[in-house]
């Protein structure tokens, strides 16, 4: 690992790199599954739901970064497509599943491996920000659940600024919000798109978080398999 430069302000991804997506939706659809009584609506198990909502879900917030579709939009298509997708008629999907969803899934507190130790060891020494796609009225809850709000000074979402990572001006929104320049600052995050090419872009050094060790087709400044060796050059 080289010598990394010397940097003031590290900005986060939150959903896939501090606070465990996977996890949290898992418990709050196998949750829903059993109050909505989804296995006498449709002939599918608590997996096979939990597979398709996934599957379902990430098309459709592909199309959300492109702005093919609004936050509304994604909100109410996902429950129908996914269970219309399992074979339930449209009319059966259960009014209110959507916003029990919404509701419940932020209040969950799973977080990635030495996520709590890492941010209190680095917040001693740096100034911590967020930087998220998702929806501000969910990412503020997420974090006070999971007791991560502490850590951080600002959290940038997408739709305060009406633009979503990789676009380069959420990039420079946080930097302005921040004070600080791009050479002084470093992006941590899960996804090669949105935050290893859309922090490149604005000029701004990354840290790809890749816990399930994939080939990357970009070439990161750093690279971590594990939160905790954030430690070992930070």
């Amino acid at each position: 690992m080289k010598k990394p430069k010397t940097y003031r302000h590290l900005f986060f991804d939150l959903d896939h790199t501090l606070w465990d997506f996977e996890k949290n939706s898992e418990e709050t659809l196998f949750h829903l599954y059993d109050q909505y009584k989804l296995d006498q609506l449709g002939n599918f198990s608590r997996d096979s739901f939990y597979k398709k909502y996934s599957f379902v879900n990430q098309r459709l917030w592909d199309l959300y970064h492109k702005g093919k579709i609004t936050q509304q939009q994604l909100r109410e298509n996902r429950f129908i497509k996914c269970l219309t997708d399992l074979g339930m008629e449209a009319t059966d999907v259960p009014e209110g599943i959507s916003k029990a969803f919404i509701d419940l899934c932020p209040t969950k507190t799973a977080v990635f491996p030495f996520t709590h130790e890492v941010l209190g060891y680095l917040k001693n020494k740096y100034v911590l920000h967020i930087i998220t796609n998702g929806f501000k009225d969910v990412q503020y809850i997420k974090m006070k659940s999971a007791k991560l709000d502490a850590y951080f000074s600002e959290i940038i979402t997408s739709d305060c600024i009406n633009c979503t990572k990789p676009d380069k001006r959420i990039f420079q929104h946080a930097l302005d919000r921040a004070g600080v320049s791009a050479q002084e600052s470093l992006m941590i995050g899960d996804s090669l798109e949105a935050d290893v090419l859309g922090a490149m872009n604005a000029g701004i050094d990354q840290v790809f978080f890749n816990p399930e060790k994939k080939r990357p087709r970009l070439k990161p400044t750093y690279e971590v398999h594990c939160l905790s060796q954030l430690k070992t050059f930070l």
